[in-house]
């Protein structure tokens, strides 16, 4: 089955066995009856389980290639399961360039459990080994990064984190599987904020994890549901019905993406544009060959590396919506040295390039046209 038809089958039953109905229902329950005890049809309890939950699950195996899906209440609460496969003491290598919530959870939650961060840049891999000793237990890979557009190599990644044994997990939420598929290629999690390209219209927040190593899978099932992040059945219903058009959202966000980056490296007044598909882009070649195509999401900074007038683009975009997220069919801008990176101290952010001046765009699917003429009366 190819990924398009994924999108709408791929891990579903072809109609629900009550009433026959195409969609699964939303399974509004908290519990189920039993006939005895421990004679139940597959589910006793809804954080454990639920049928509109499982549907989805299956769904995100089903479009990242791998066996086993789990949806978390939100793309960190995922990240937090991960994490909790590891113990005091324990090291991990994560980007230096990664989602300003991501670093907050690593620095200030689990570094206080005795867990050690590094953060490096990425852009070149092999510089990964440099810091791996025998305390190293997880590769933490965000590729394309955000918001520098980084591209991290995930088979050289994968080739490291298997030479020395270690878990290597990938943030695909930029890219999403019909870009890339970083299990095919060896990595052994895939991590999604579904609430954004996956469930795709900005109505829910979940997070999703997909796994190939059953052993593995177990082992972030009982986290999942023992610390009980679980989302609940309307979400996952909703999310279920995004994915079924992941694939033609995907290609539109991609050609207006393409349109923006074009228009915004043109500009007079605009200093860099950070886009994967430029062939100036560092690492293009390598995105060439893992990605399927750039996606939709776009960063820059306009001369003289003003704040006030990387603000005053921001306030006067009209239909380029100002607000956090992204990976919606609306088009939205956001300012990440003041909103989804606020957490990562200034000198930290300032390292990876996210400067007082970065703009940050997620490419919506409205018509390219306007959206080019909105960035023309904003930027001037």
């Amino acid at each position: 089955m190819k990924f398009n038809t994924k999108t709408i089958h791929g891990g579903q039953h072809n109609v629900d066995p009550a009433y026959g109905s195409v969609m699964p229902p939303i399974y509004q329950t908290s519990t189920y009856s039993q006939t005895t005890p421990g004679g139940h049809k597959g589910f006793e309890y809804s954080r454990s389980g639920n049928p509109t939950r499982a549907a989805l699950e299956r769904a995100f195996a089903s479009i990242e290639n791998g066996e086993f899906g789990l949806a978390f209440g939100s793309g960190l609460a995922a990240i937090d399961a991960i994490m909790k496969l590891l113990k005091p003491g324990d090291e991990v290598i994560s980007t230096n360039d990664l989602y300003g919530g991501t670093y907050r959870l690593f620095t200030k939650i689990f570094e206080g459990f005795g867990i050690k961060f590094h953060f490096i840049g990425m852009e070149n891999a092999d510089k990964i080994e440099e810091h791996v000793n025998d305390k190293t237990k997880l590769i933490w890979v965000e590729t394309p990064t955000n918001p520098m557009m980084n591209i991290i190599d995930i088979k050289k990644a994968v080739s490291i984190a298997k030479k020395h044994k270690i878990l290597l997990a990938v943030d695909n939420t930029f890219a999403t599987p019909y870009l890339q598929q970083p299990l095919e290629m060896g990595a052994d999690i895939v991590m999604h904020s579904a609430t954004k390209y996956l469930g795709g219209h900005s109505d829910v927040v979940m997070g999703a994890l997909v796994v190939k190593d059953k052993e593995l899978a177990e082992r972030l099932y009982f986290i999942q549901n023992a610390s009980g992040a679980v989302c609940g059945p309307q979400d996952s219903f909703l999310v279920l019905r995004g994915l079924k058009t992941l694939h033609i959202r995907m290609q539109r966000h991609c050609e207006n993406g393409k349109a923006v980056a074009e228009y915004l490296a043109k500009h007079p007044k605009i200093e860099k544009v950070y886009w994967p598909g430029f062939e100036s882009h560092p690492n293009h070649a390598i995105a060439k060959e893992q990605m399927n195509d750039f996606g939709g999401m776009i960063s820059f900074v306009t001369k003289g590396n003003n704040y006030e007038e990387a603000i005053k683009i921001v306030e006067n975009l009209k239909i380029f919506t100002l607000a956090e997220s992204l990976g919606g069919v609306e088009s939205l801008a956001g300012h990440p040295a003041s909103m989804t990176h606020a957490s990562i101290p200034k000198k930290e952010r300032e390292k990876t390039g996210v400067v007082d001046s970065l703009i940050r765009l997620s490419v919506g699917i409205e018509d390219v046209d306007d959206l080019i003429a909105d960035l023309e009366q904003a930027i001037g």
